[in-house]
């Protein structure tokens, strides 16, 4: 009887978010996005006023036959630099699609673009992410793909050998007002800044795909920047209350307050209507499926309302914690 199990229970289903939307119109619907996309950044901790001169650098360049693979160094904000690769696809003669791809929790980005930590290249099972900024880029879209904070070259040197090396990082950024995921979608926002300033893309067709937290990035980050014209989030829409607050997850998930606020489906709704698709496994037990369907059902209220339903796609597969891309590589292609 001492357990606290009803407790939390009771407090959550007390909340009654306060930014959730609650017209029944288009122009009310935008007012309220404009309004709460706002408000969802400086949940997050908030973004610079001015961004740092991004000072990018080549690192190294890898012919990998139908593609060019670099890695590239961009400062993100002063004093702070992250290695992204960038993936050129050959034969591509009009102005480039492109697609920032988030990796999810694991040894970084060297697994979304086939490689192994150590940097050679992978062999047999590509495991959860099934190497899909190679897929992207073998499909003609220029990919890059960050090193989100925390993870792979961007850990502690304390953590290198820590798989949660993200933990004591996050907990440093809460203790003062910031959270990992602000930094994570601001860098994404800088890897678009990147991507205008050095290449020849079209603005008006970049995409974002991430699976797992690389899938809250990737939300959260066209949530808050219509510069992704199309997204693609596999392994993580769902409700707060089913996922995060009732299944064990890693504390870079969190921002202070935002249950108070808005449910998961509210923050993604922020995309509308840009085109969407969800990717879930039947399967998936960090993310359940009837928190997804949950999720999917109050997003195509949203799209509907827009008389957009078309741009809301699911892809609900037979598998677990993983990339489907049964559909996502085609949705892209169409929607950029």
């Amino acid at each position: 009887m001492w357990n606290p199990d009803e407790y939390l229970k009771m407090l959550y289903d007390g909340i009654k978010p306060a930014s959730r939307f609650s017209g029944s119109s288009e122009d009310e619907w935008f007012a309220w996005q404009e309004g709460f996309r706002k408000h969802f950044v400086q949940l997050m901790g908030g973004f610079p006023e001015q961004a740092a001169d991004l000072k990018p650098t080549l690192l190294e360049s890898v012919d990998c036959g139908t593609y060019v693979r670099q890695r590239v160094q961009v400062q993100t904000l002063e004093q702070l630099f992250m290695p992204m690769y960038v993936l050129i696809p050959k034969g591509v003669e009009e102005r480039h699609r492109a697609v920032i791809a988030c990796h999810g929790h694991g040894y970084g980005s060297r697994d979304i673009v086939g490689l192994n930590p150590d940097g050679t290249d992978k062999t047999g099972d590509a495991g959860y992410q099934k190497n899909f900024a190679v897929e992207l880029v073998n499909r003609g879209f220029l990919v890059v793909a960050p090193e989100l904070f925390g993870f792979g070259d961007r850990k502690l040197t304390e953590n290198a050998k820590d798989a949660n090396s993200c933990n004591r990082i996050s907990s440093f950024l809460l203790a003062i007002g910031k959270t990992m995921a602000g930094y994570r979608v601001y860098e994404t926002m800088r890897c678009i800044d990147y991507l205008l300033a050095n290449h020849d893309v079209d603005e008006n067709r970049i995409g974002c795909m991430g699976i797992s937290g690389g899938g809250l990035v990737c939300s959260y980050t066209a949530a808050v920047d219509e510069r992704i014209a199309a997204a693609v989030v596999s392994g993580f829409t769902n409700t707060y209350e089913a996922s995060l607050l009732s299944i064990h997850h890693c504390i870079d998930n969190y921002v202070p307050g935002l249950s108070l606020e808005a449910e998961m489906p509210d923050v993604i709704s922020l995309i509308a209507p840009r085109p969407l698709l969800i990717e879930a496994g039947t399967n998936d037990r960090i993310f359940p499926v009837h928190g997804t369907m949950e999720a999917y059902r109050r997003l195509e209220a949203i799209y509907q309302l827009h008389d957009k339903g078309d741009r809301l796609g699911l892809d609900l597969f037979d598998g677990e914690h993983e990339i489907s891309g049964r559909l996502a590589y085609d949705w892209l292609a169409a929607h950029l």
